[in-house]
């Protein structure tokens, strides 16, 4: 019996032991498969599938004080009278001098697809010298796309997220008080004339193309769907011809290939902001092997003029004004000049660079130099 029971363990034992072994085997083989790996709806756009920009003029009432002045803003006091007209206001004669009104512009994001009747959100912005929006609301403002057709109409509250408080001797401003957000505040009036389902061809664009990107993402896609549905017409577009499943169905077609993982490769490039000194390099950047050095000269001037008078009671002599100059230069002496090996990788280049004690500022003149030296093998992009 106490045999039979050690047999069973140790056959349990083994058991587990080779499922252990070929779960470990099947995450290490799948592991770099997806290491790198990006899912094709992340790094690309389907075509129609797109917002649609709208703008309108409008009005917003209720402000405590703080609108347009309506002799300085033209505009405000127009489009006040035309709108107590058409609720049958006669104010064309009137003098207004009211400061609760401001002229505002709204902008919103038609997005793919919305349904009359549906919301969204807009944004709201002062035209004119409005102090603040704070406490006002929005009247029924049209808003259009690029066709002039009106899509749909805000209206609403205005919440905002700055204010400004002022005193006899100081202000205190806080965000922009200017502008503000009406959540939901549009209502869609017209959708637009786009039926996914009845194309026969998709085209996919790359948000960031790239010929061997593109490439990649066809052939994920013949290797899924089948052969031939997919082909790179260049670097940023990739053609997708509806298979006969899916005809009257592409939302499943977009919906099977959308998640299918792609290796995304990018060109090297390092991108420069020379006002604020931020740098952003690529990991395929490379370096060839040059010589380094990075020094300042300095030279500081310092003026410290002395008054030169004739001694007490004295009947000779003149006050005068003598000049003293100190000058120090500083040639940054103790700096070396540094080797950078060829092919080294982005993390070794901004180690070196480092290591000189070099900051973001020189660090961009560096780049820059050894651009034009031809030894950096990327593109440089300056903001």
């Amino acid at each position: 019996m106490f045999a039979f029971r050690s047999l069973s363990f140790s056959r349990s034992t083994r058991h587990v032991a080779q499922l252990g072994l070929a779960l470990t085997l099947a995450l290490s083989f799948f592991a770099p498969a997806a290491l790198g790996q990006t899912r094709i709806k992340d790094v690309v756009e389907f075509e129609g599938v797109r917002d649609n920009q709208l703008v309108g003029y409008g009005l917003v009432v209720g402000l405590n004080g703080t609108g347009d002045d309506l002799n300085s803003a033209v505009f405000t006091r127009q489009s006040l009278i035309g709108m107590l007209q058409r609720l049958g206001i006669n104010a064309r004669e009137a003098d207004l001098d009211t400061d609760n009104v401001a002229a505002v512009m709204v902008t919103a994001d038609l997005p793919p697809f919305a349904r009359q009747g549906s919301r969204i959100d807009v944004n709201i912005s002062a035209l004119g010298d409005a102090e603040s929006l704070l406490g006002g609301t929005l009247l029924v403002t049209p808003l259009l796309a690029a066709d002039g057709e009106v899509y749909a109409v805000a209206q609403g509250p205005i919440a905002v997220g700055g204010f400004s408080a002022q005193g006899n001797a100081e202000t205190i401003t806080k965000g922009v008080p200017t502008a503000g957000r009406i959540a939901n505040g549009a209502i869609v009036e017209r959708e637009l004339d786009f039926v996914l389902d009845h194309l026969n061809r998709v085209k996919i664009s790359l948000r960031n193309p790239d010929f061997t990107t593109a490439r990649r993402i066809a052939a994920a896609i013949n290797q899924f769907v089948g052969p031939e549905t997919a082909r790179s017409l260049d670097s940023g577009t990739v053609q997708l011809a509806v298979p006969a499943k899916y005809q009257g169905n592409t939302v499943a077609l977009l919906t099977d290939i959308e998640q299918l993982p792609v290796k995304v490769d990018q060109i090297a490039r390092v991108v420069v902001d020379e006002r604020s000194g931020v740098i952003v390099m690529g990991e395929k950047v490379r370096i060839s092997t040059v010589a380094i050095a990075q020094g300042n000269l300095t030279i500081r001037i310092t003026e410290t003029p002395q008054v030169s008078q004739p001694t007490a009671f004295s009947n000779t002599g003149q006050t005068e004004v003598v000049d003293r100059t100190d000058i120090d230069v500083n040639e940054d002496a103790d700096n070396r000049l540094a080797i950078v090996s060829s092919g080294i990788s982005l993390q070794e280049l901004v180690n070196g660079l480092n290591a000189l004690g070099v900051g973001p500022r020189d660090m961009i003149t560096i780049l820059q130099t050894i651009k034009a030296a031809g030894a950096l093998q990327a593109d440089i992009e300056v903001l």
